[in-house]
């Protein structure tokens, strides 16, 4: 194999592979990035990454390929390489036997790696298909992307929750996350060729933190396909020789009935600009600490309406913001919660207003963005 390589496309290419390259494996290949580079009439550079549960296979057609071959090669010692030369507009990448060399101007670097043949199968265009197959704007999915994984949990032994849950129903796109402290759903319209699909899955958060990175552009669809331990993702156009295709496994077991967790009758409503009360938790949270992970909310309709976030942390201080409602319904009421969780769903709201829901001090809230966002958020006690 001989190529010369757009040395920034293709750093690009391996940072985004070596996401899911295994970090510690009895199997050296799966710390690898297999390259395959072909010039069937166009020349084009494939490089392809697994951990033996997401795979996720890069096309780009940035290079000119002089022979064509393959190798598969460390991941992080390539991508250290790659990104070293930064002076460098391009690369040259040549393979013999198992070895390959990188040349610049001024360097030369050779990799030591395996048989490309040891290398585990990596998903293809012909795998997105089947009944529960369907496409969906890259801008709707990187939205339910953001507005869902955060609120996932980690480190639980409840495996279910680890992951996203994504439904359906040929109608809306929905995604559900939760860490059993905080609920967020977000969805989204099916397009029409989602037509009759009725997919549900559970997809690890390591997957979907790919694919949102993967659905950079916001006028390409991207391609679903649902199987029974797997779903597939494609983006772009394998025929034009810039696409990426992820696969991963599932997550098994059932996820929680999310529905049941929605609070039905709360009957205090106020109305905020999303930034007003973004800057008005943040700076209360200044003064708390890990055992007082907490600020209060009393929430007042007098005065047209007025939010008072009150904090406080032994040995630190105290802090005191008022922050202005655009509208508030219901009886005077205070409530505590931990502001890293309203922030972070603050974060990934775009409308200007938000609606946040109560009940009381000892019940949820719930935050809401127009009709396809909302958040549910358990309280903490304050002593």
């Amino acid at each position: 194999m001989k190529v010369i390589c757009d040395r920034a496309v293709l750093l690009d290419a391996i940072n985004l592979t070596a996401g899911v390259v295994a970090s510690r494996t009895p199997k050296p290949q799966l710390t690898c990035v297999k390259l395959v580079a072909t010039n069937d009439g166009d020349s084009m550079l494939t490089l392809g990454a697994t951990d033996a549960e997401i795979a996720i296979r890069l096309t780009t057609a940035n290079v000119q390929v002089d022979e064509p071959g393959e190798a598969l090669i460390p991941a992080e010692k390539l991508r250290q390489i790659i990104a070293a030369e930064d002076r460098e507009q391009t690369l040259t990448l040549i393979t013999k036997d198992d070895e390959l060399e990188i040349r610049g101007k001024d360097a030369k670097f050779k990799v030591f790696g395996y048989p490309a043949a040891d290398f585990p199968k990596l998903p293809k265009e012909s795998d997105v298909t089947g009944k529960n197959a369907f496409e969906v704007p890259a801008s709707d999915l990187g939205a339910l992307i953001a507005r869902t994984i955060f609120a996932t949990a980690r480190e639980n032994s409840r495996y279910a929750i680890n992951g996203v849950l994504l439904k359906c129903d040929g109608k809306t796109i929905q995604m559900v996350a939760t860490d059993g402290r905080r609920l967020a759903i977000a969805k989204a319209s099916a397009g029409s060729g989602a037509s009759g699909v009725e997919a549900i899955a559970i997809i690890p958060s390591k997957a979907l933190n790919l694919v949102g990175k993967l659905a950079a552009s916001p006028d390409e669809n991207v391609r679903v396909a649902i199987t029974d331990n797997q779903a597939i993702f494609a983006f772009g156009d394998e025929a034009t020789g810039s696409s990426a295709i992820l696969s991963t496994t599932l997550v098994e077991g059932a996820f929680p009935p999310y529905e049941d967790v929605v609070p039905k009758d709360q009957d205090k409503k106020a109305t905020f600009d999303r930034e007003t009360l973004a800057s008005g938790v943040r700076r209360a949270a200044l003064l708390t600490n890990e055992e007082s992970r907490g600020v209060r909310l009393a929430f007042s309709g007098e005065k047209g309406g007025q939010l008072c976030l009150t904090s406080r942390a032994p040995e630190m201080g105290e802090a005191e913001v008022k922050v202005e409602m655009e509208s508030y319904d219901g009886e005077s009421m205070e409530v505590g919660f931990n502001p890293v969780f309203i922030t972070d769903a603050l974060k990934v709201i775009e409308d200007s207003q938000v609606v946040f829901e109560l009940k009381a001090g000892n019940k949820p809230g719930v935050l809401k963005s127009g009709q396809d966002f909302l958040y549910v958020v358990m309280p903490v006690s304050l002593t």
